[in-house]
C-alpha cells in the first residue's frame, strides 16, 4: 500500500517536505499542497506534479489524502490537527504542537477520539549521529549516564518578525534539545535552569527574547543534561551530543560540509561545517518520513508520540520560567 500525504503549508519547511515525500520517501506519494499564499502552493504544486488545493477543508477531506502533513505556522497547528483527526487521516506535525501546554491537551484530545496516529517531527532523533548515542546508552555501553551535553548553534539568526512570532529561543530552538535529553537519556525531566543573553542582534530584546542560553537539566535518573543554544555560529550549523557515563562516552560529531582535508607544511585545513539546516539533517528527515510511513501502514505506535511533543513544550515553559524568575523550576510547577 502506498501512503498518499497532503501537505499543509509551502513555507521553507513544508515546501522540504513536500518534495522528500514526492521524491524520496518509498511508498508514499505526495497528491495534493495548500498555502495560504495560492501562488506558493501552486507554484510548489506544478513543480511536483501535483495539486494545489483550494483550501484546507478541500485537501484534508480529500478520498486521495491518508494522511497529512502539518508544516503551517505554529497558532494554526492545532485547529488542523483537530479537522484532520475529524476527517480520520494520520497527521504528522511539525514541532512545537502548540506554544501553550492548554492547546496541546485540546490537539491531542482529538487525537485520541478519533484513534488515529499521531507524529511530532522531532527529525533530530532520526539522524544517524545522534541516533548511534541513543542506541549506545540503550545498550548499556556507555553505563549509567552522568552527563549529557547539547551543543545546538544556528549558523544565522532568523528574522525579527519570526522571532516575535516563534514564541522565544526555548519553544522554538531549544525544544528539539529538550527532546533529545529525554530520547538519549530515557529519562524524564524535574527541573530545569536556564540562563540567557542578547549577545548577538539587540532585536532579540525587543522581542523580549535571548539569542544565547544555557540550560541545565535533572533528570529522574540522576542524571544532568546541560544545553548551550546561540543564534548565531559564524562558522556553520553546530549540533553535537554527547553522553558520558560510568562505563565510557557516546557523542555525534561536528558534520563538515565535506571530508576533504588539505596537509602541507603549514599544518591541516578542512571545510567548514554543514551551512544549511538541510545539508545538517536532510537523511534524519527522510528517516523521519520512512518511519511514519511504515507506522501508518503497519499500524505500529506513533514513532515520535503527542505525548513526547507535551513533554518538550513543559520543559521550555520550564526553561522560559526560569530565566525570567532567575531560579530553578521543577517540572511539576509547569505540568
Amino acid at each position: 500500500m502506498t501512503l498518499r500525504i497532503g501537505v499543509l503549508g509551502t513555507g521553507r519547511i513544508g515546501r522540504m517536505h513536500a518534495e522528500l515525500i514526492a521524491r524520496r520517501v518509498p511508498h508514499a506519494t505526495l497528491t495534493a499542497v495548500y498555502d495560504v499564499d495560492p501562488d506558493a502552493a501552486t507554484a510548489v504544486a506544478a513543480g511536483l506534479g501535483v495539486s494545489a488545493a483550494h483550501d484546507v477543508e478541500e485537501l484534508i477531506g480529500s478520498s486521495d489524502v491518508d494522511a497529512v502533513a502539518i508544516c503551517t505556522s505554529t497558532e494554526t497547528h492545532v485547529g488542523l490537527i483537530e479537522a484532520a483527526a475529524a476527517a480520520g487521516k494520520a497527521i504528522f506535525c511539525e514541532k512545537p504542537i502548540a506554544q501553550d501546554l492548554e492547546l496541546v491537551d485540546r490537539a491531542l484530545n482529538a487525537v485520541e477520539r478519533a484513534g488515529v496516529l499521531f507524529m511530532v517531527g522531532f527529525n533530530r532523533r532520526f539522524d544517524p549521529a545522534h541516533r548511534s548515542v541513543h542506541d549506545a546508552v540503550a545498550a548499556g555501553k556507555v553505563g549509567d549516564v552522568h552527563v549529557l551535553r547539547i551543543t545546538s548553534r544556528d549558523p544565522e539568526p532568523p528574522s525579527a518578525a519570526y522571532v516575535r512570532a516563534s514564541g522565544g529561543i526555548f519553544r522554538d530552538m531549544t525544544i528539539h534539545d529538550f527532546d533529545m535529553a529525554r530520547y538519549v537519556t530515557g529519562s524524564d525531566v524535574l527541573e530545569v535552569t536556564a540562563r540567557g543573553a542578547v549577545r548577538i542582534d539587540p532585536m532579540f530584546a525587543d522581542a523580549g527574547d535571548v539569542d544565547t542560553a544555557v540550560v541545565v537539566m535533572t533528570h529522574e535518573s540522576g542524571a544532568l543534561t546541560v544545553i548551550d543554544n546561540s543564534r548565531r555560529a559564524v562558522y556553520g550549523f553546530d549540533q553535537r551530543v554527547e553522553a558520558f557515563g560510568s562505563a565510557g562516552v557516546a557523542a555525534s560529531e561536528h558534520v563538515p560540509a565535506h571530508s576533504g582535508v588539505l596537509r602541507t607544511v603549514d599544518g591541516t585545513s578542512g571545510p567548514p561545517l554543514a551551512y544549511f539546516f538541510l545539508e545538517r539533517y536532510l537523511q534524519s528527515y527522510i528517516d523521519e518520513w520512512k518511519a511514519f510511513v511504515a507506522a501508518t501502514r503497519d499500524g505500529g505506535g506513533s514513532p515520535v508520540p503527542g505525548a513526547d511533543g507535551r513533554a518538550a513544550l513543559i520543559a521550555a515553559l520550564a526553561a522560559d520560567r526560569s530565566l525570567h524568575e532567575q531560579r530553578a523550576v521543577a517540572l511539576a510547577e509547569v505540568g
